[in-house]
């Protein structure tokens, strides 16, 4: 049976990642850190098996990939989805949150994928993904350091394709547009009709649209695809 691991997975795109992994026949492990309840449900939905890992620190990102291992036996693909967000000036910005920032974002990522790596490795094959984000596309004003973060993990993703391209990994990166998750909660009706007329589809993305992507580009339709960054942001400009 194909295995999974899926971080930050108990809400929002993360959720439907496990759902869409789940139905697709994937044993997955998925990581949550505040929200138990969300991933009891979700593990009582789908089988998935819940880690609680802090990915702001090095010993709970560096050890979740053992306990993947140890809880599936092997990896087939890992995809790499915590994050949190940041919306204001850079210049007002404490440095505090742009490490905490950081942490998850792409320093978690780090730390999560070398063990990961080294088992895939050893195997000769893996699926690795990484979820960037419009933003690190194309820079967005009041999200310079999430979108810097996010612009890091289409380097990371480039880079480690290359790098894992003769030992029969793929890696490659999804950027999604504007999607109907709890990070929309601060946004009002008005902002995010707005945001939904910038895009060519005339609305917002729902996370299982993400979902089904990433599905695609972790399975063996996508064989012969990796190092790149596929957007699913409904045409947004």
């Amino acid at each position: 049976m194909k295995t999974a691991l899926v971080t930050g997975g108990s809400r929002g795109i993360g959720a439907a990642l496990v759902k869409r992994l789940c139905a697709d026949g994937y044993r997955v492990v998925f990581t949550y850190f505040q929200s138990e309840g969300e991933a009891d449900a979700l593990f009582a939905e789908t089988g998935a098996e819940p880690i609680r890992a802090n990915l702001e620190t090095e010993e709970d990102a560096a050890a979740l990939a053992r306990e993947a291992l140890r809880l599936l036996g092997h990896l087939d693909a890992a995809v790499f989805n915590a994050g949190i967000g940041y919306s204001g000036l850079l210049s007002e910005m404490p440095a505090a949150r742009w490490d905490a920032l950081f942490s998850v974002n792409l320093r978690s990522v780090y730390l999560t994928a070398q063990p990961v790596i080294r088992h895939m490795v050893s195997r000769q094959c893996g699926s690795l993904l990484m979820i960037s984000s419009v933003w690190g596309v194309t820079g967005a004003s009041c999200e310079a350091a999430y979108a810097a973060s996010k612009a890091g993990l289409i380097g990371l993703a480039r880079s480690l394709a290359a790098e894992l391209g003769p030992s029969g990994i793929r890696v490659n990166c999804l950027a999604p547009g504007v999607i109907q998750t709890g990070m929309l909660d601060g946004y009002s009706l008005e902002e995010k009709q707005d945001l939904a007329r910038r895009t060519l589809a005339n609305r917002l993305g729902t996370p299982e649209e993400v979902a089904a992507a990433a599905a695609f580009l972790l399975g063996s339709d996508a064989s012969y695809i990796t190092g790149q960054v596929l957007g699913v942001d409904g045409g947004f400009a």
